[in-house]
């Protein structure tokens, strides 16, 4: 058959569509309200240069972070009232990406525009909706995160970049039995403890939830800095895993007084927002918060768990930085399982499945 002839019955039939390197038609994390102040921040997600600013009107806007006259990244430009101006030669653009002044020139040409994506701040997170060709405009509300905005804590956060793909982070995040080895000095505790917690993995179509319990533990010495424990405690690990982002409870009561599976329990929480958004295939952006309930010397014992979780994230990103760096040296060998890693493996299905479906 000729070349042309094999072109045509292609087209014919249809050849089957590439899947995408990320799952689509989600909302991810973009990054958090307070870092949009009096500059554009630029940003790459799911492969995509973005500028990030907040109009005078204080809404949040995505753009392609490129010029449509000589292509200067947005980001260097400068926010004015009626939006962003390009720092090459003037462009103005608005937050739907169109074009509202050229200086110099009275028309502005029709094809002066950029693209822009659907973005919402909701509870100090922004969001951004990466949809399909089919489906680019958002089906659904951006998730919400009530930790951030109900008066119950208190919080701080920050933002990670690692050389590593983003699904090894899911797979440290489901996987807390590495708190005995990689994290003595903060939120670790006893190894032992940790690898035989009573663990129970529950999954559906989009989501993963680990829940793990450490009864007569030692508390670590993070909890110990936090909490005026009275000795041994009764811990617990509850792990939410979504596409975009994980939800991580962790607290301890004293030993004996209270049950774990009461929602309303009582004793030390630190409750995580984890935002896992790929930047390429293989490197990725980590936004976190951790939020806490100190019954006395608020901002104090705040500023010792934000310290001592930035500090857990330090010795993870070592971690993970290193474990792919090793991934590539050694090419695609053959890794085995144990009990510990099967939240994580029904996060990498549950991936695989979104992105076959947004194909």
């Amino acid at each position: 058959m000729s070349t042309s002839k094999a072109q045509a019955l292609a087209y014919e039939v249809g050849a089957p569509a590439a899947l995408p390197k990320f799952p689509l038609n989600q909302w991810y994390v973009a990054g958090f309200a307070w870092e949009l102040k009096d500059k554009p921040v630029g940003r790459t997600l799911l492969g995509k240069p973005l500028v990030l600013f907040r109009t005078a009107e204080g809404q949040v806007a995505a753009l392609e972070d490129r010029c449509c006259h000589r292509a200067l990244p947005l980001s260097s430009g400068t926010l004015e009232g009626q939006g962003l101006r390009c720092g090459y030669h003037g462009l103005l653009f608005d937050a739907t990406g169109q074009c509202l002044e050229v200086p110099g020139q009275a028309k502005v040409p029709s094809k002066a525009r950029v693209q822009a994506w659907p973005v919402q701040e909701r509870d100090q997170i922004i969001w951004i909706w990466f949809g399909s060709p089919e489906q680019p405009q958002p089906s659904s509300e951006p998730p919400t995160y009530e930790v951030h905005s109900s008066g119950e804590y208190v919080f701080e956060g920050g933002i990670y970049h690692y050389d590593a793909p983003y699904q090894l982070i899911h797979d440290n995040l489901l996987d807390l039995s590495h708190l005995g080895y990689v994290h003595l000095r903060t939120i670790g505790g006893n190894a032992s403890i940790h690898m035989n917690a009573q663990m129970r993995v529950e999954s559906d179509e989009g989501s993963v939830r680990v829940i793990r319990h450490m009864p007569g533990s030692e508390p670590p010495p993070t909890y110990s800095a936090a909490y005026p424990f009275q000795g041994k405690v009764d811990r617990w690990q509850e792990i939410e895993f979504l596409v975009s982002h994980l939800r991580i409870w962790t607290g301890a009561v004293d030993a004996g007084t209270e049950p774990l599976d009461d929602p309303r329990r009582g004793g030390f929480h630190m409750r995580g927002f984890h935002g896992v958004t790929p930047e390429t295939e293989t490197t990725s952006h980590y936004f976190w918060t951790i939020a806490t309930n100190p019954k006395s010397d608020v901002e104090a014992i705040k500023a010792k768990v934000v310290e001592q979780t930035a500090m857990t994230f330090d010795e993870d990103k070592v971690v993970i930085e290193a474990q792919y760096r090793n991934m590539l040296e050694f090419g695609p060998r053959p890794m085995i399982d144990i009990h510990v890693d099967v939240g994580a493996n029904r996060a990498r299905k549950i991936i695989e499945q979104l992105r076959q479906a947004s194909a």
